[in-house]
């Protein structure tokens, strides 16, 4: 008899474009002779729940050597909005017959699959429409995971109407109280830790991170922590940044903000 995971088509889409209003083309800056988006997929490989791992990237010119670059490393490409990013991934979902769907972010090279196999097992056991990590914030920010099933997609990419559902994917899902949510949380509060890449001083923290455990690529958090612990003021420089501070800037506050940074 097949398990509930066996059952499922489990999706990882991982949304990235180069055209970043804050760090331009940040995937595919380098750390030694990996990029950012190959040590976030390499990490993210190690998922045992994970069916299948696609990036979704847009259809412009400007994306064309990422959406190569990607295919080379052997891994699935859809390509699609600019700007309708929800729209993006319902189109990969259906394309790649998703059941459910893992959403990580393309600034996040430090996602940790062992915490995103938990947030899965726990959508599963509650039973739910969506779950994440987010919703009380526990985490680090740049380990950020969300788990939806592939209708609350089809009903969200049917029903969203503002431009900032379609641009950050699940706000109708959370915010629109036809689904049921669950929220996955830590037993220690790490939520004001940073590890996500926006700014070029957050490049510099993760950098450092990958340095530290080199050649290894596949550490966890737990020993992410002790390091941080062995050398705080490292992990300090971009605590002042907000959290999902992007979601609430329009584009000329992100252009302004990052020139600081």
């Amino acid at each position: 008899m097949q398990t509930k995971y066996e059952q499922e088509k489990v999706l990882a889409i991982v949304q990235a474009r180069t055209d970043s209003k804050r760090l331009p083309g940040k995937v595919l800056k380098k750390i030694n002779e990996n990029t950012l988006i190959q040590l976030l997929l390499g990490r993210l490989k190690n998922s045992k729940l994970i069916s299948e791992i696609v990036l979704a990237t847009t259809a412009s010119n400007e994306d064309d050597f990422l959406a190569n670059y990607i295919n080379q490393l052997g891994y699935k490409v859809h390509r699609g909005s600019t700007t309708n990013v929800l729209e993006r991934f319902f189109n990969a979902a259906k394309i790649f017959n998703a059941n459910t769907v893992v959403r990580i972010t393309g600034d996040c090279p430090l996602i940790d699959s062992e915490i995103v196999d938990k947030v899965i097992n726990y959508y599963f056991i509650s039973d739910c429409d969506y779950a994440s990590n987010t919703i009380c914030p526990t985490f680090p920010d740049g380990l950020d995971v969300e788990v939806f099933s592939f209708r609350a997609l089809k009903q969200a990419f049917l029903q969203a109407k503002t431009d900032h559902e379609k641009e950050h994917v699940t706000p109708y899902i959370k915010n629109s109280k036809k689904f049921t949510l669950s929220s996955y949380e830590n037993t220690e509060d790490y939520s004001n830790e940073r590890w996500t890449v926006d700014y070029k001083i957050d490049f510099e923290l993760i950098k450092s991170i990958f340095l530290h455990f080199y050649p290894e690529t596949n550490f966890n958090m737990k020993r992410i922590i002790q390091y941080k612990n062995s050398e705080p003021h490292l992990f300090e420089k971009n605590k002042h940044i907000k959290r999902n501070e992007g979601s609430f800037l329009d584009n000329k506050k992100k252009e302004e903000r990052f020139k600081n940074f």
